[in-house]
């Protein structure tokens, strides 16, 4: 019997038709997430954190969207963040930020669909703060908003 090994996902690449709209959507919308364009040619560029490029964008004139990709984020906070950025981007929302408690108990997850009509999910394992811890988490951003002017 062979020996089993964690696989683990290297990188995966959306075809789209229109890259430049694709990178300015992309960029704004993962960048919550610490996700940057790290590699960039004419056809294709690849987004990722530090020097890894897991998520590709590549020019397809054949593309017809309605892919599902679904990165992970580390708090719920970055969920949130990924909604309004990709909605301010341009996405189209196709569920809000919110517990999905028939995926998992502790599913938290946003959907979104880029202009080719390809559905981004950001989802968090994280489970929910007890109320004190989200007190305090809603004075921290009231705070952070201050002092950035907004």
């Amino acid at each position: 019997m062979p020996q089993t090994s964690i696989v683990t996902l290297d990188h995966l690449t959306v075809p789209v038709k229109d890259l430049k709209a694709a990178r300015a959507f992309y960029q704004a919308a993962l960048e919550p997430l610490g996700m940057h364009v790290n590699l960039d040619y004419p056809s294709a560029f690849g987004m990722g954190s530090k020097k890894e490029n897991i998520f590709w964008l590549a020019r397809d004139r054949q593309a017809t969207g309605g892919g599902h990709y679904a990165l992970r984020g580390e708090s719920r906070d970055e969920v949130d963040a990924f909604h309004q950025a990709a909605l301010e981007a341009g996405g189209k929302d196709n569920g809000a930020p919110g517990p999905r408690p028939d995926y998992g108990p502790s599913y938290y997850a946003a959907f979104v669909k880029d202009r080719e009509g390809n559905n981004i999910e950001v989802v968090c394992y994280a489970k929910a703060p007890r109320r004190t811890e989200r007190k305090s988490a809603r004075k921290a951003k009231v705070n952070r908003r201050r002092s950035r002017g907004g």
